[in-house]
């Protein structure tokens, strides 16, 4: 577990009960809160915040201390936060500090730095969570803050028996080979770099040198689906970078990994920062790869070029870019599109039924 300097851990406690979250103000009130109730807490929680973001936690008790993961919004998820506690019934979670430079000499060289701490604070009511993300502004002229609302995951069952699925009907995707028919962006407010043409699915996010950094949006299906089978073919030209969400929530990566070593960050066919492919079966860049997925009751088999890599696994919340947390709605297919270039075909979506 990492450990705050005495005093940024004194810092977050004054603020904290500044802003209200002490037990003093609570039993003030009138409503009985538990001092130290850490049971409450444990487990896995799911959440929203801002907009269109999602978010992960899970509170552990370990030998002596509580700690927690975190998955925030487009990351990763972090594994080991830097503190974690319950204070007057509300749990406390600290993020990595942001160090800033706050003035400069007149050759560009830092005069002065400080480092500013970030940290969450949770609030349980039965099975749900609501609270802040809380930030203090440089300028020193208060919080930055955004609201969280979650609710609790409920324990991850056995693998399923995939050998008793029962299936529907094939859907393909791609519904005309020469427009996107089917499909639209997530983010209506970004250029869209994909285009169809004779069955191809191509994103081409181009970057024009010296010009204003363009963002290209993320692509996803008009319908949504609970669980099913997804066979592709992709792409993945020299340093490519995009990914297949499922039901809008578990990326499945999509990179060119040919030269790499086995990670859950940036292999194909890894399930993005959560679950890493057991062996290794990718081709070369641009060459056309096979996927076959399978997603069912929260485990996720994948099947890369014909080789099983991911077999039966549990995921037990959203990948980073996630843009729904409730694990019990359909969602859509989603392709990631704001990275790099990369093609798709010949997609074909089959529902599991029973």
């Amino acid at each position: 577990m990492k450990s705050l300097t005495t005093f940024n851990l004194l810092l977050v406690i004054v603020l904290g009960c500044f802003w209200g979250s002490c037990s003093e103000r609570k039993q003030d009130s009138g409503i009985a809160v538990p001092q130290n109730d850490v049971s409450s807490y444990l487990g896995q929680w799911t959440f929203d915040f801002g907009q269109r973001s999602v978010g992960w936690l899970q509170v552990r008790q370990e030998v002596g201390y509580l700690d927690a993961d975190l998955m925030w919004g487009g990351g990763g998820v972090f594994y080991g936060l830097p503190y974690v506690y319950v204070a007057g019934g509300d749990l406390y979670l600290g993020r990595n500090s942001r160090s800033t430079v706050l003035t400069r000499d007149g050759g560009g060289q830092p005069l002065l730095s400080r480092s500013y701490p970030a940290w969450i604070e949770l609030t349980r009511e039965g099975d749900s969570i609501s609270g802040y993300y809380l930030s203090p502004k440089v300028d020193g002229t208060g919080l930055d803050s955004i609201y969280i609302r979650g609710a609790k995951l409920p324990e991850m069952q056995p693998a399923p028996d995939l050998s008793k699925l029962s299936f529907g009907e094939p859907v393909r995707l791609i519904r005309n080979n020469d427009d996107l028919t089917g499909w639209r962006l997530i983010e209506e407010d970004l250029k869209n770099g994909w285009t169809m043409n004779d069955g191809v699915l191509t994103n081409n996010p181009v970057q024009t040198e010296g010009e204003e950094h363009i963002r290209y949006g993320n692509l996803r299906t008009e319908d949504v689906y609970e669980d099913f089978n997804l066979k592709l073919e992709v792409n993945a030209p020299r340093g490519s970078n995009s990914g297949v969400y499922l039901r809008g929530m578990y990326e499945v990566q999509v990179a060119d990994s040919y030269d790499r070593p086995l990670d859950w960050g940036g292999s194909m066919g890894a399930i993005f920062t959560r679950i890493t492919p057991t062996v290794k079966a990718e081709k070369p860049a641009g060459e056309w790869q096979d996927l076959d997925i399978t997603l069912y009751k929260r485990h996720i088999t994948v099947k890369l070029n014909g080789v099983t890599i991911i077999e039966n696994q549990p995921v037990y919340g959203a990948t980073g870019g996630a843009i729904q947390s409730d694990i019990t709605a359909p969602g859509p297919i989603y392709l990631q599109g704001d990275h790099t270039a990369i093609s798709y075909r010949n997609i074909v979506l089959t529902p599991i039924i029973n």
